[in-house]
């Protein structure tokens, strides 16, 4: 212990009392100044990661619950619109005239930006709507998209070595059987292409996610509007692709209020303003942590739908949306669960000393 002496003494030298103190454990040192309860081995403290604000956990949940309303926002545009038309303006307006005042988002390439505007536009938006039109109904579209919660959670642990604990798998299966549940509950038409084509746009969704957490913009606004930059053409060329020039004929006679109010709303409060909190969330943490969050927009849908329209829920609705929160509530307190599970299996030794 001559080395400790030593220390010791150089510290009295320095007009500093030193309080004595022993080792109850050779393995767990006390501290006069610190607590002594053991930390968690780091093998254990990866697992729960930045945990989730109250503040941002309430800004995730409100824009879930835009995007809930908003299919229903769709439908009136979709009264008078072509939905490739409706598609179509959504992101022009998402572009124009906003790229005129805000500049390019520093730090991200242009196949960043070009990346991401393709595949929002044409995966997500685009390929949703082509769902719809192959005979997919809007509602069971709306579930259906959801399921790129679990597409983002697995691509962010295959390519960012994101991990998932049983805890997620668990919250996972809760909103798998919810999604299940509203899906055979539905009594609504679909087809093998049309829910092809919706899993292909909630992939898309997924790959949006992971590309905002690898390039991690700065400006997350600016991503949004130059990105959608590049989603104009594409979507137009689909668009022409298939029905040619027949959206533009009757385009002048479609745009009435409820029409410019569903485009607008689409294009700044769904789009940009949404996706803006949404994408800095992702960017922050954990994709285990935020993506669960739009298992919510489904459940809105139908409250939604249930305000505005007045339809009534069924049991079964009422059962699947106790599911998917359950699932939810798994998906959110999963660190803590996991943290907790953690101490009581922690070795009757204690935790090593790192000194």
């Amino acid at each position: 212990m001559a080395g400790g002496a030593a220390s010791i003494s150089g510290v009295e030298k320095s007009g500093l009392r030193v309080i004595p103190f022993s080792y109850t454990s050779s393995r767990i040192p006390l501290h006069p100044w610190r607590s002594a309860t053991p930390k968690l081995p780091p093998s254990l403290r990866w697992r729960s990661g930045m945990k989730l604000g109250k503040t941002d956990l309430a800004i995730g949940l409100l824009v879930t619950i835009v995007w809930g309303c908003n299919f229903s926002v769709i439908e009136l545009g979709l009264e008078t619109l072509d939905p490739h038309m409706l598609t179509l303006l959504r992101f022009v307006f998402c572009a124009l005239p906003l790229v005129f005042f805000v500049k390019r988002p520093q730090g991200v390439s242009w196949s960043v930006l070009a990346a991401y505007g393709v595949l929002f536009g044409v995966g997500l938006g685009w390929g949703l709507n082509f769902a719809i039109h192959h005979g997919l109904s809007p509602g069971m579209s709306s579930v259906l998209l959801q399921f790129s919660a679990f597409f983002t959670i697995l691509l962010s642990s295959a390519f960012l070595g994101e991990k998932i604990s049983a805890f997620h798998t668990g919250g996972m299966l809760f909103a798998v059987i919810g999604l299940l549940l509203i899906l055979l509950g539905g009594g609504q038409a679909s087809t093998v292409i049309g829910i092809a084509l919706v899993m292909l746009a909630a992939l898309g969704w997924a790959c949006c996610n992971v590309l905002v957490k690898v390039s991690k913009p700065a400006d997350m606004m600016a991503f949004v509007i130059w990105s959608s930059v590049f989603s104009v053409p594409a979507i137009l060329l689909l668009m022409v692709a298939e029905k040619g020039l027949m959206p533009f004929a009757g385009l002048a006679d479609g745009l009435t209020g409820k029409a410019v109010f569903s485009v607008l709303f689409q294009s700044y409060v769904t789009t940009i303003l949404g996706y803006w909190c949404w994408n800095c969330l992702m960017k922050k943490y954990a994709a285990v942590q935020i993506a669960p969050l739009s298992l919510m927009v489904p459940v809105s849908g139908l409250i939604a739908s249930a305000v505005m329209f007045g339809e009534r829920l069924s049991g079964q609705q009422a059962l699947a949306i106790g599911f998917i929160l359950l699932g939810i509530v798994v998906f959110l307190n999963a660190g803590s669960l996991q943290a907790l599970l953690g101490r009581r299996r922690l070795p009757r030794g204690g935790a090593r000393s790192h000194w």
